[in-house]
């Protein structure tokens, strides 16, 4: 079986899911680990060389915000060390110019920066904090300056979506290399918050027609990646390009997933860094195994002629539609369940969105 598993190509590193920021669609799970859980450095930095050493290329430092571990500077130095392309995934709250000029001296390849709108005002209302836009043009200005790939994420929703064009444009006058313009995808704090954030069709469909005109526009000065959304689709993404082919998650504490929202499917065995190597994990685990290639599917993904293009969609999201993560994504128009999507893409927004429940450590959703 191992000789057809290619190799992990990537890993997204989940140092701790503590973060300054509140962001009403994070992708961080329901139930937030605390700190007192998270793997010392000492571990960080023995499964990072087992990243290394089982194939994988590139390494996102991520959270919650991971600047708030003390050891950011070292953990970045040993993915220097170990071969290891580093890109830090940050909110740019709580990177101050000295940390900055530590991580960049300690070899950090890239920065992916969340900026949650093109106006501070709202920007900082869809985070959670005063003053976070400001942070990040700011840490936008040190990144380009010291010459590291910069890469913006903007995640679209209700409060954003009328000004996806003025997202991009952002993004070029910040000297970005690349943008990940991303629909928000409903489940965990997404899901709870999903009456607040989803905006009609007519606003999505403009604003994807904005998005592409303007790929076509910056051709060769900015990579626009589009995330389309789920909702209004035709066909359901390839969810991580498919279960366990390129990339696994670390959690704080140290379980071992096949994408970051893997935890939210009740039945899974997932190993822990503690007890397994990286590459057990990723090659005999029985959470990498179960949804792995196009054995497991059920009719209509098994005799689909798309069934190994976009390997029956997603799982966390035919779990949340569905009830069982095995079914088709509801999104595919040839799911028994794509009236589901169906009828929540045509629920008419209320005229006031609700109140937003913030992502919070003690949040209860």
């Amino acid at each position: 079986m191992r000789d057809k598993i290619a190799a992990p190509a990537g890993m997204l590193a989940e140092l701790t899911h503590r973060c300054p920021l509140g962001c009403p669609y994070c992708s961080n799970p329901i139930e937030l680990e605390k700190a007192a859980g998270e793997l010392d450095t000492a571990t960080w930095k023995r499964v990072l060389s087992e990243a290394a050493a089982a194939g994988v290329l590139h390494v996102h430092l991520s959270g919650g915000e991971p600047c708030v571990r003390r050891d950011i500077v070292e953990l970045t130095a040993h993915c220097a060390e170990a071969g290891l392309y580093s890109n830090l995934i940050t909110s740019g709250v709580g990177l101050t110019r000295d940390l900055f000029e530590a991580l960049v001296a300690a070899g950090l390849d890239h920065i992916q920066l969340s900026i949650q709108d093109a106006e501070a005002t709202s920007a900082d209302r869809i985070a959670g904090y005063e003053g976070a836009f400001a942070r990040k043009r700011e840490v936008a200005a040190w990144t380009t300056a010291a010459g590291l790939p910069l890469t913006v994420n903007a995640v679209m929703h209700r409060a954003n979506v009328s000004r996806a064009g003025r997202m991009v444009e952002l993004a070029v006058l910040l000297g970005a290399r690349r943008i990940e313009v991303a629909h928000t995808q409903y489940y965990g704090w997404a899901m709870v918050n999903r009456a607040a954030l989803m905006p009609s069709r007519e606003e999505t469909e403009t604003a994807v027609a904005e998005v592409e005109a303007l790929r076509k526009k910056h051709e060769g000065r900015i990579v626009i990646d589009h995330v389309v959304p789920d909702y209004h689709a035709r066909f359901p993404k390839a969810c991580m390009n498919g279960w366990g082919r390129r990339t696994l998650n670390v959690t704080p504490s140290g379980r071992i997933l096949p994408c970051h929202a893997a935890a939210m499917i009740p039945g899974l065995e997932f190993w822990s860094v503690m007890e397994h190597s990286l590459a057990e994990a990723w090659y005999d685990s029985p959470a990498f195994n179960i949804f792995r290639g196009t054995e497991w599917m059920k009719e209509p993904c098994r005799s689909c002629d798309r069934r190994e293009i976009d390997f029956g969609g997603c799982r966390c999201q035919a779990l949340a539609l569905t009830g069982d993560a095995r079914n088709a994504d509801p999104i595919c128009h040839l799911s028994p369940d794509h009236a589901i999507a169906q009828e929540i893409a045509a629920q008419q927004a209320p005229d006031v969105a609700p109140d937003y429940v913030y992502r919070r450590m003690k949040t209860k959703a």
